[in-house]
């Protein structure tokens, strides 16, 4: 798959690429590559379900221990956005042959949801039954947004007794959901920058400076109504200028001629046409630049205020789901080792576990970049103010 082709295909959700053999996978943790590293699925002791005996005796007097094993067997309605599963080198494509490989009584169904969220939002005020048993790809938006506008929970708490490898993720506010309920999971994060090309203009530094009348005319956003990069950039300002600033702000750069367009993979594109030497877009950007033998001079990456926003992706189990124990094997599969690295590389973004338990390439190191401070909203911060927000900067932007 070529860059163009990449460019074409990306949703408006989470940028992904295919950047197959950019990695080597250390083994020593599991003896062959993916199999004992994944235990029974779940993390339990595989004598006894919970680990637990029961205390039964048999008529005779013999102790009877009562097992209880997962139900590794069927089919897993995964849920999740479009650039997951739609070439043959995508993380999805991926994950679904290894899991399979490695539960060979199961199997990944996929599902992408035209509406995203919204669309499980509308099944749970509808009284429909949900038609998915895990949703892969949830930021910490989509689950306000969820939270917000159902009055039950769509998804259960994660039950960590059952996950061998949850231990493994990073304990830094870069992937987390600070979610009340632990209903999340993080399996990956990217960070929201500036992507500029350094032969047309400088490296605005601040936010204050792209009102400027330097830089008039010269930056390329998506639409915080419909993208998630779109509306990370959005969330990044109120950050910066507060709940009762960001619209003050969001019209000076609408006075400089900020150009908006409806999704990441639009912005993209017309970056990539050179209609403008700046767009919105990720920290990664120069990893699959160099994939692509780009030109590295239109792929600098500029933090302002020496910050990027992080945008961590989750994954949740659906509160009514009948395959549970499948649901909780495929998550803590995510967490391996292997599946780690390839989510990393294909997504183009960070792996949600500690460095010791995720083996990548060096070029991708050298070209993924971190900035100084990340910086993002809580789950807290957001709940009860997403939808007001974004309806306001809607108005401002259709007000112009």
């Amino acid at each position: 798959m070529d860059r163009r082709t990449f460019i074409r295909t990306v949703s408006g959700g989470t940028a992904g690429i295919a950047l197959a053999g950019c990695l080597t996978q250390d083994d020593d943790e599991n003896g062959n590559g993916n199999g004992d590293e994944n235990g029974n699925g779940n993390g339990e002791d595989d004598e006894n379900g919970n680990g637990n005996d029961n205390g039964n005796e048999t008529d005779n007097g013999d102790e009877e221990e009562q097992e209880d094993e997962p139900d590794l067997e069927g089919t897993l309605r995964v849920a999740t956005y479009t650039s997951m599963v739609d070439d043959e080198e995508a993380a999805g494509t991926w994950l679904k042959d290894a899991f399979e490989e490695e539960y060979p009584d199961a199997t990944i169904d996929w599902t992408v949801p035209e509406e995203g969220t919204s669309h499980y939002i509308q099944q749970a005020n509808q009284g429909v039954d949900i038609d998915a048993d895990v949703f892969l790809g949830l930021n910490v938006d989509d689950l306000v947004l969820i939270d917000d506008n159902t009055d039950e929970s769509l998804f259960r708490s994660v039950d960590r007794d059952r996950l061998e490898h949850v231990d493994r993720i990073r304990d830094d506010p870069s992937v987390e959901f600070d979610d009340p309920h632990d209903r999340v999971l993080p399996y990956d994060t990217g960070y929201i920058s500036l992507v500029y090309d350094e032969n047309e203009v400088d490296d605005p530094e601040t936010f204050d400076a792209l009102t400027d009348e330097e830089y008039e005319g010269t930056l390329i956003t998506q639409n915080a109504q419909q993208s998630d990069p779109g509306q990370a950039f959005l969330l990044w300002t109120i950050d910066a200028y507060g709940e009762d600033g960001y619209l003050d702000y969001w019209e000076e750069l609408l006075d400089n001629d900020v150009r908006i367009i409806d999704d990441w993979s639009s912005a993209y594109s017309a970056y990539e046409n050179e209609e403008r030497p700046m767009v919105v877009s990720y920290s990664t950007d120069q990893v699959y630049t160099n994939r692509f033998d780009g030109d590295m001079s239109r792929s600098q990456i500029g933090f302002l205020e020496e910050q990027g926003y992080a945008n961590p992706e989750g994954m949740a189990i659906f509160e009514d789901s009948e395959q549970v124990d499948l649901a909780n094997a495929f998550l803590d599969f995510v967490l391996s080792n292997e599946a780690q690295a390839e989510i990393a590389v294909r997504n183009v973004q960070f792996p949600a576990v500690a460095d010791e338990y995720v083996d990548l390439d060096e070029d991708y190191a050298e070209y993924a970049h971190e900035p100084p401070e990340a910086v993002s909203l809580t789950y807290d911060e957001l709940s009860g103010n997403l939808d007001e927000w974004v309806d306001d900067w809607g108005q401002l932007v259709a007000s112009r």
